[in-house]
């Protein structure tokens, strides 16, 4: 369990954070009231930081520099109540992963915290291998060593400095956004910021003013200025992830920018030049939905400047032992437990499953199945009660697909397709009372992508 320090003078603040982040995220939170007692609990077994800018015996501006100079590579979330581009800018340059402005979305702060810690992770993967000379490529060592990932590796190391969009097409879970941060990573922006945005996970009146900022009194609401993320990664790299969920009102918008490299805040009288590397994801057909007028066509091509896809990891598994011993080493280490490896049998099992979630999935089990072995080796029983049964807590009851008349056979099974994931999940959130991190356990996937899942249905958890 990842461990979290709040660093926050407000109690009221602190609880909520503790509230929010706590079991609901699955993650164990500390608190400090100061900067000086903040600076005392960030030992080295916190995973990252949240840090209010206003302190009473210190700014956490100080405190942030104090962090960073003692441990560079500790994400650090700035949060604020008063926003401006200049503190906006030097908290990011200073080394903060984000900066969010009070009050916040509780799922914008727990998705924009995990990405902090994944890509903490990933920073200092590639840096180990990068230490290890002589033993192949780092992105060989991360990504995997056979054929169809290579393809991918050398498709990277082509575009990692040029100036082209790119757009990295993949299915959920395949590691789009390892591959966008491997491309950051490897360029000369290395040491600029890597700013990721999920525009499936934010209403479309959020998600204008997250990507391109608001002036105070731009609409009701606006009761302070905020500076958006297309500004905060000046000089680095944005990620759209999930590009095809951008509103279609928003599309002209960014194509405008994409076109211009400026940027109008919501309100604003004149724009700010940027200079970004732009980096987009999607799950779906992209190309498919510019040609059907879901996706606008001149967006598209903007974005595909250059295309890389991801293959899923039933194509690849060839790396799977690879990688599920790479998450058996993480585990094994976060959880403090001498797990080794896989038995035989649980191996095969492994090999056999098809992935449905991908590369994900396989972290996902494999730290569940350390977690649940009581010897030194991952057995048949963890990965049989993981991947070979229905779940043993909650019900997610029958799924009764409807089929439509007068549809062709490929429509047909698209839409039960459809429709049969909207029944689970309809199902399971009722089962879990509308706790979708239970209902996403219950699923085998991951919280992010059920929360992307459960708008595009028009589900409520609530109800």
């Amino acid at each position: 369990m990842k461990k979290i320090l709040v660093i926050d003078d407000d109690p009221i603040e602190r609880r909520l954070l503790q509230a929010v982040l706590g079991k609901a995220a699955g993650f164990e939170v500390i608190t400090a009231e100061n900067g000086q007692l903040g600076l005392e609990r960030a030992v080295p077994t916190v995973g990252a930081v949240i840090l209010d800018l206003q302190l009473p015996d210190m700014s956490g501006m100080d405190v942030l520099k104090k962090l960073k100079s003692s441990r560079p590579e500790l994400p650090v979330l700035m949060l604020t109540g008063v926003t401006d581009l200049q503190t906006a800018v030097a908290a990011t340059q200073a080394g903060a992963y984000n900066y969010l402005t009070k009050p916040f979305e509780n799922d914008h702060l727990t998705i924009t915290l995990k990405r902090a810690l994944e890509q903490n992770d990933l920073l200092e993967e590639m840096a180990e291998l990068r230490r290890k000379a002589g033993k192949g490529p780092a992105l060989s060592r991360i990504l995997g060593k056979g054929p169809a990932i290579q393809e991918v590796i050398g498709q990277i190391q082509k575009v990692t400095d040029s100036a082209l969009t790119v757009l990295i097409q993949g299915e959920t879970g395949t590691g789009k956004e390892l591959a966008a941060r491997a491309l950051h990573e490897e360029s000369s922006r290395r040491s600029q910021p890597f700013v990721a945005i999920d525009c499936g996970a934010l209403a479309e009146n959020l998600l204008e003013s997250e990507l391109f900022g608001h002036e105070k009194g731009a609409f009701t609401g606006a009761d302070r200025k905020k500076e958006g993320q297309l500004t905060l990664a000046q000089g680095g790299t944005l990620f759209l992830d999930e590009v095809g969920n951008l509103p279609i009102g928003l599309q002209a918008k960014f194509l405008r920018v994409l076109q211009e490299r400026q940027v109008k805040p919501v309100g604003a009288e004149k724009s700010i030049p940027i200079d970004v590397r732009f980096i987009a994801a999607t799950n779906t057909p992209l190309e498919v939905e510019a040609k059907t007028g879901k996706f606008r066509q001149d967006l598209y091509f903007r974005l595909a400047e250059f295309t890389i896809s991801l293959p899923p990891l039933r194509k690849r598994l060839e790396d799977l032992p690879m990688l599920a011993g790479r998450f058996l080493d993480e585990a094994s280490s976060e959880f403090r437990k001498p797990v080794s490896g896989f038995s035989g049998e649980a191996a095969m099992m492994l090999t056999a499953y098809s992935w449905p979630g991908n590369i994900r999935e396989l972290r996902n089990i494999v730290r569940q199945a350390v977690l649940l072995t009581p010897d030194s080796m991952v057995g048949k029983e963890q990965i049989m009660e993981l991947v070979g049964k229905k779940p043993a807590h909650a019900s997610i009851g029958p799924v009764e697909v409807p089929i439509p008349a007068g549809l062709s056979l490929k429509q047909i099974s698209e839409s039960a397709a459809e429709e049969a994931e909207k029944q689970a999940l309809r199902n399971t959130l009722k089962a879990t009372g509308g706790n979708k991190a239970e209902a996403a356990r219950i699923l085998k996937t991951d919280y992010k992508t059920l929360h992307v899942k459960v708008k595009k249905y028009g589900l409520q958890a609530k109800d």
